[in-house]
């Protein structure tokens, strides 16, 4: 008897997590991206004095849109989940990092303007989504990586952006994957940043997000079960694993500020300046750790307040709503937020994706047409 159903509900409790990690985010960004390049007192003037607190919605399309940042991570997913099913089907074993690259490469076309791609190199049935072609304020470091055509490591890095285009994006690692020990997937969630950003402070923020979003969806804190424990272990855990990088104390100064700040009596906008702007990697994981700890159990109030602010404000966004997301899950995110998101179909279909993983496998009896047309032709279900 085929066991992979009983696999596949046995996963089943944590889709409530991985959908709200994914979606979450989405949400985050779709909030922030009308902000992005404004200042606080310029958020102030033309949303109120509290700031922008709702989705500004499309004209023509009546949505709020994505930027970049859920795009990206669309295909970040997407990249995983094509890595996993060839090893299934092909016994081809490959890191996260080695396939997500591949994905990127299908979504930089996306950024040309021209819909579907000729030839047999595409992995990514994103390719299949009109709406994903649109340019919604690309990072010039991931293009400008992706353009040169070559692939960035923690070794061997591509530039020294420390930008936080690597951040924003890496999420759907930690969402994917349950393991005993965590320094394996948060070295990855590094790596995968390093594709585009190779200075350590544009990958190393990115693998303490890996550990925090991984343990609100999974669990196995071993400092203790709240936020904070796992914003701690988070940071212990890449301190071994960049113990000698000479930027590590920068990182460390500034989480811990971030984590004291959660505490005082201070106005969230006195806060986040103090906290940057959130253009760079470690700017961005401080002010939305943040905003996470100032309001654990508020989905609402903690986007909000990540977007509000002189900066990054979709990536801020975007970041805080993967962590609050995975710890609280999807049906603690006000219905609000659910009604009138670009894309929420598709989003909600890769989060589902992501949950389950590849059931198929070349010694299994068990049939999935779906996941064989997006993960194995590479195309949109029909």
């Amino acid at each position: 008897m085929d066991e992979t159903p009983w696999r596949k509900k046995a996963k089943e409790q944590y889709l409530d997590k991985v959908r709200g990690g994914l979606f979450g985010g989405a949400v985050g960004d779709a909030l922030g991206y009308p902000v992005e390049f404004l200042s606080e007192k310029e958020i102030r003037a033309r949303y109120g004095a509290a700031g922008i607190q709702e989705y500004e919605r499309d004209p023509r399309t009546g949505l709020a849109l994505i930027s970049d940042d859920t795009q990206m991570s669309l295909f970040t997913a997407n990249g995983i989940l094509y890595g996993d099913t060839r090893r299934n089907m092909q016994g081809i074993t490959a890191s996260p990092s080695a396939c997500v690259p591949l994905a990127y490469k299908d979504w930089y076309f996306t950024q040309a303007g021209t819909v579907g791609r000729p030839g047999d190199d595409r992995v990514s049935w994103l390719l299949d989504i009109p709406e994903l072609y649109h340019r919604r304020a690309p990072g010039n470091t991931c293009m400008m990586a992706l353009a040169s055509g070559r692939t960035g490591s923690v070794r061997m890095p591509i530039n020294q952006s420390k930008g936080c285009g690597g951040i924003m994006r890496v999420a759907p690692l930690a969402l994917h994957y349950q393991l005993r020990s965590r320094e394996w997937l948060d070295m990855e969630g590094a790596e995968v940043a390093a594709i585009t950003h190779g200075h350590p402070l544009g990958y190393m923020p990115a693998a303490v997000l890996t550990h925090i979003v991984n343990i609100g969806v999974y669990g196995g804190c071993e400092k203790g079960s709240s936020l904070k424990d796992a914003v701690e272990e988070g940071m212990e855990t890449v301190s071994r694993l960049f113990c000698e990088d000479r930027y590590l104390p920068q990182l460390q100064e500034l989480m811990e500020k971030a984590v004291s700040f959660a505490d005082n009596d201070r106005s969230d906008s006195e806060n986040i300046r103090r906290l940057g702007e959130g253009w760079t990697g470690e700017e961005t994981l401080a002010i939305a750790v943040y905003c996470c700890l100032r309001y654990p159990e508020d989905f609402t109030a903690g986007v909000i307040a990540a977007v509000n602010h002189s900066g990054d404000s979709d990536s801020t966004g975007a970041v805080a709503g993967n962590i609050l997301g995975a710890w609280l899950g999807y049906e603690k995110i006000e219905e609000k937020w659910k009604e009138n998101l670009e894309l929420k179909d598709v989003i909600l279909e890769m989060a589902d994706d992501l949950c389950y993983g590849c059931l198929i496998s070349e010694h299994s009896s068990y049939k999935d047409p779906d996941w064989e047309q997006k993960y194995i032709r590479c195309q949109a279900k029909r």
